[in-house]
């Protein structure tokens, strides 16, 4: 069977994303999808290399999640390696949409919280210059938009082969 990917995209691969790829990392095993493959990036290359933040290794750490993780940045060419590519911001889906070889590429990334239905806002803020409560935070979002997420991969592909599943993610809050 073939794996469905998703990679998960915030500045600098050291707080949101890293913490979004544990999150649905525990989701998926609770839910019995562990073949899925997920990863993280950043749109900037200042962190390649680095582990998670230590708050944010603290904050996963602390709910019982993984914290293994090195920093990469999201390459052009990986838009054809991921089914699924998710951002954790507006800022951050700027810089995707952008880098995007096509229009149809562009329009088929997402915002993490388009997946939780009671989420306040599109924009997962970016905890790195905060405090260690704000990373806390920042697993609040999380938490339910992975499970949405889930919930959404099981909907859109009941065989969880490599589906086309960019057009088919919800579309909430008129986003484009």
């Amino acid at each position: 069977m073939s794996s469905v990917s998703v990679i998960f995209v915030c500045m600098g691969n050291i707080c949101r994303s890293p913490m979004a790829a544990s999150v649905l990392r525990s989701e998926l095993e609770k839910a019995d999808l562990t073949h899925l493959q997920v990863s993280s990036a950043g749109t900037g290359g200042w962190h390649v290399g680095d582990p998670a933040d230590r708050r944010a290794q603290a904050a996963l750490a602390r709910r019982g999640y993984s914290t293994e993780h090195r920093a990469q940045q999201f390459k052009r060419g990986w838009f054809d390696e991921y089914d699924l590519v998710v951002a954790m911001d507006r800022d951050n889906l700027k810089d995707l949409r952008r880098l995007a070889p096509s229009r149809s590429t562009a329009q088929a990334l997402r915002l993490m919280l388009e997946f939780d239905p009671d989420a306040e806002s599109v924009d997962v803020p970016d905890p790195y210059y905060g405090s260690a409560g704000d990373f806390d935070l920042v697993l609040d979002l999380l938490e339910p938009a992975c499970r949405g997420l889930v919930t959404h991969l099981q909907t859109s592909s009941p065989t969880l082969g490599r589906p086309d599943l960019r057009p088919h993610v919800m579309r909430t809050r008129g986003l484009p």
